[in-house]
């Protein structure tokens, strides 16, 4: 099913590019009014340690007004420098930063303006704003270009699976740090599918549960020009390591509830498919396989009666935009939009769909217009898939 009579509106536009980044941090202040964004000068190539974007948010209240509240120096195409709304606090942003030789994370409040620094970088924040999870970025950066930051190099770069990086929880009251899990205590779990041992150890993409009990976080490692991965959750301590999924294909996921996360992975039972796994248990069942049918970028709307996701390019260069509803199967397609080349690589520009609070609007990056990447807003409200 095809729905071709929603406008796509732009909500940014020249001289500079704009985009948001990943599809799982909050774009969308409490109130739906104001969302992120990041601006940068330049495309098609990889961000140097001197490169800088400004970071800002659109005021959709006032035609779209550009409002901007700073800069980074530590950034990547895919996730920017990790720019979103505080959890539990009506009017704090934060983001990732470059002092020096470290990474560092702001947090600023739009209304009053103050803003403080905190000694680490940022991934992903606890449900109630008080605690965040991190990979090491120089390591990321090493091992996947793209999603980590340039200018702090690696400090393990010899070892394959070191003691010293890994996963790090951040006290975003008092800024203390702590290395939760190491590399080389989750390489040492035996994995019945791939032998590790010459791999290259690294974390990416964490995410918190929605009540903050449980974290997830991904152990991939490279051989050669090879990558493999694996799921794992974890307590926000770091304790009670589980493994999700270590057929080593695991990709784009996102938690449906505390209990249950959606991700797509090539598994024995349907091939590549978007699978519900629940954490605690064996229990896996496929979502919409033969529909649902490309690695995309899935969130649920609110209600979660309805997966918001998105494709990469078919053989014409379009990435599909769509909803699925889960209890019938109905797939809607919202657009298929043109990504030509050179989005591509490193500096493609994926669509990673948000839905705002109430569910009514839907914003994408895209570069369908031929004006670079810019962000745009789909109104859904009156669908069936809508409030």
């Amino acid at each position: 099913m095809n729905v071709d009579v929603l406008p796509i509106r732009p909500l940014t536009g020249g001289p500079k590019y704009h985009w948001f980044g990943y599809y799982d941090k909050l774009q969308f202040d409490p109130s739906g009014r104001y969302l992120l964004g990041m601006e940068v000068g330049f495309e098609h190539r990889s961000p140097t340690p001197e490169d800088e974007i400004g970071v800002g948010m659109v005021d959709l209240q006032e035609g779209n007004r550009w409002i901007p509240l700073g800069r980074s120096r530590a950034w990547c195409w895919q996730q920017g420098c990790m720019l979103q709304w505080r959890p539990g606090f009506e009017s704090e942003v934060m983001w990732n930063d470059r002092q020096g030789d470290r990474f560092v994370s702001h947090i600023l409040d739009v209304r009053t303006g103050a803003r403080r620094t905190l000694p680490h970088p940022f991934y992903a924040l606890s449900p109630d704003g008080r605690t965040a999870v991190a990979p090491d970025f120089g390591r990321v950066n090493d091992l996947r270009p793209g999603y980590g930051y340039a200018g702090v190099p690696d400090a393990h770069a010899d070892e394959l699976a070191p003691e010293g990086s890994g996963v790090y929880r951040i006290d975003l009251d008092t800024g203390e740090q702590e290395r939760i899990v190491s590399l080389a205590s989750v390489a040492a779990i035996p994995n019945p599918h791939f032998d590790m041992r010459e791999g290259k150890h690294y974390f990416n993409h964490l995410l918190f549960n929605p009540d903050g009990t449980r974290f997830i976080f991904l152990h991939r490692w490279r051989i050669g020009q090879g990558r493999r991965g694996r799921m794992f959750t974890a307590a926000p301590d770091g304790s009670d390591l589980r493994v999700i999924d270590d057929y080593g294909g695991i990709s784009h996921f996102i938690w449906r509830d505390p209990t249950h996360i959606l991700g797509w992975a090539p598994r024995p039972s349907h091939g590549g498919a978007f699978y519900l796994y629940e954490d605690g248990s064996s229990e896996i069942e496929a979502v919409g396989p033969g529909i649902m049918a490309v690695d995309g970028h899935c969130t649920y709307l609110p209600g979660n009666k309805w997966i918001l996701n998105d494709a990469y390019p078919d053989a014409e260069r379009r990435r599909e935009l769509y909803v699925y509803e889960v209890a019938t199967g109905i797939k809607v397609t919202l657009g298929r939009l043109l990504s030509p080349l050179p989005y591509d690589g490193e500096w493609r520009c994926d669509l990673h769909p948000r839905c705002s609070p109430d569910g009514r609007l839907i914003v994408i990056d895209s570069v369908h217009e031929g004006k670079g990447r810019q962000m745009y807003a789909i109104d859904i409200s009156g669908q069936a898939f809508g409030p």
